[in-house]
């Protein structure tokens, strides 16, 4: 399965390679003021006393004729952002801009339910979505709408950018990762025609494709992979725009990678199971858009994957060295190291497109390649948990991501009424597997007669320093 995943990637690579080196011809004209459609900003929070304000002026500075904006802001939150939100909504009032300030008396659905609600009095053709933490530049919208002259556009998807990336090595991995997301994987699929994603935010939906493809739902924790599906299924067309990037913030704190991490992952497998059916008997889709589209609802399940390969392979070891005739049936295990080396090749030239390329770039990719790696492997028992909880239907709510605003507040993060004080249980067991990958580091002397075996130390030295480093974070990520 990991090596199934690895050659969609290097398929997807190509792909990318071949979008940009032609450059996509495009009917896409800049409207004039006078034909510019009537947009909705959809703004969803819950509880984001740190970033309120600051999202609010952000949007307030977006260039666009007032007679043809509508700010919603669906307002679930129960603390004292509320009245802080309605300072700054009358503010923006009085200032001229049409901004409703929607509150639900409960939380039904979630993120999902809020925008539901909200389409229901949007009076936009087109709804643009921004989490509390995104601010987008003030030409997003004229850089954005153009694309939906051709009908048959439904979504417009643009590049996360990072306004924390070099906080801390968690929030530069977290970049990595992301970076790899809306490069190779968004550009490889759209440019082929494959299914991508809305992801959430900083994307503009035309009103018509939301109700054509059953609405929200907050039947999974993802409600924007859920809807890009159905959207693409009934034959929508997704543009995504590479170049058009919205600033946000990393979570700089472990516990809030974790819940988002969490959601995401536990989202995506609930709609492997949701969609795959779909998918696979759908007839307007060709057999490669399906092989990408199920490996994409799957990508979560490579956590899952990974760390059965993991706690395996010290067993395996000790079974390789003690049975000769065995050897054979390990040779499968080279799969995983085919699929680190196509991992290693496709995200080289996502950084080197990011940062350039050149020996001193190249020396620096790989030291981010092996931490982001080691640490993707550390988050894998708490993400595997996720993973199954979604196969199997669990139902979780929906947790929001602490957002920090270290501009307002400084180093003061660990006064964020937000973080959660509790330490997760599967900490423990992270620091357990720490010591049972010591221990496959130290078989790698002793094992058989022929002075030890280290093929597989590389591997255990990640898992060790990924399990280390989430081990360590999270207990000294506390107050």
């Amino acid at each position: 399965m990991i090596l199934f995943y690895a050659l969609s990637q290097l398929n997807l690579l190509v792909n990318y390679l071949q979008a940009n080196r032609k450059a996509s011809a495009t009917n896409y004209q800049v409207p004039t003021k006078a034909d510019l459609p009537y947009v909705t900003i959809q703004l969803p929070v819950f509880n984001e006393l740190y970033v309120i304000e600051r999202l609010l002026e952000n949007i307030a500075l977006i260039d666009y004729p007032k007679d043809k904006l509508e700010i919603q802001v669906l307002d679930d939150s129960t603390d004292e952002s509320l009245e802080i939100t309605s300072m700054e909504v009358d503010k923006l009032q009085n200032l001229g801009f049409d901004i409703q300030h929607i509150m639900r008396t409960d939380r039904s659905g979630y993120k999902a339910g809020a925008l539901k609600e909200g389409l229901k009095t949007a009076k936009g053709e087109f709804i643009a979505i921004f989490d509390a933490d995104f601010l987008p530049q003030p030409d997003w919208l004229l850089k954005t709408v153009g694309y939906f002259q051709d009908p048959d556009i439904g979504v417009v998807q643009t590049r996360w950018s990072h306004l924390n990336r070099n906080y801390s090595i968690l929030t530069q991995i977290q970049a990595f990762a992301l970076d790899a997301h809306f490069t190779l994987e968004q550009v490889g699929r759209n440019s082929k025609g494959h299914f991508i994603n809305f992801n959430g935010t900083a994307g503009i939906w035309r009103k018509q494709t939301i109700y054509d493809a059953g609405n929200w739902q907050g039947d999974t924790l993802t409600e924007d992979l859920d809807l890009s599906y159905r959207a693409q299924l009934k034959q929508w067309k997704f543009k995504y725009l590479e170049d058009v990037t919205t600033p946000a913030e990393l979570p700089i704190v472990i516990s809030a990678a974790r819940s988002q991490q969490f959601r995401w992952n536990k989202g995506g497998a609930e709609n492997f199971q949701k969609m795959f059916k779909r998918v696979l008997s759908s007839k307007t889709i060709s057999a490669k858009t399906k092989f990408h589209g199920i490996l994409h609802l799957l990508n979560s399940t490579m956590f899952l994957n990974v760390l059965i390969v993991a706690v395996l392979s010290i067993p395996m070891l000790y079974i390789k060295n003690e049975y000769e005739h065995l050897k054979v049936y390990f040779i499968v295990m080279s799969f995983f190291v085919i699929s680190t080396l196509i991992f290693f090749v496709c995200y080289w030239y996502m950084y080197r497109n990011i940062y350039g390329g050149g020996f001193k770039n190249f020396v620096t990719y790989i030291g981010m390649f092996f931490t982001f790696f080691s640490i993707a492997m550390g988050f894998s028992l708490h993400n595997s948990i996720a993973v199954i909880e979604g196969h199997i239907g669990k139902r979780s709510e929906f947790v929001r991501t602490p957002k920090f605003n270290l501009t307002a507040v400084g180093s003061n993060w660990k006064a964020n009424k937000y973080l959660r004080k509790k330490l997760s249980p599967n900490v423990v067991i992270e620091g357990l597997l720490t010591l049972y990958f010591i221990f496959g580091l130290y078989s790698a002397f002793i094992v058989g007669d022929q002075g030890g075996d280290f093929g597989l130390f590389p591997f255990h030295l990640m898992l060790v320093i990924g399990f280390g480093f989430v081990f360590i974070r999270s207990l000294t990520d506390k107050q």
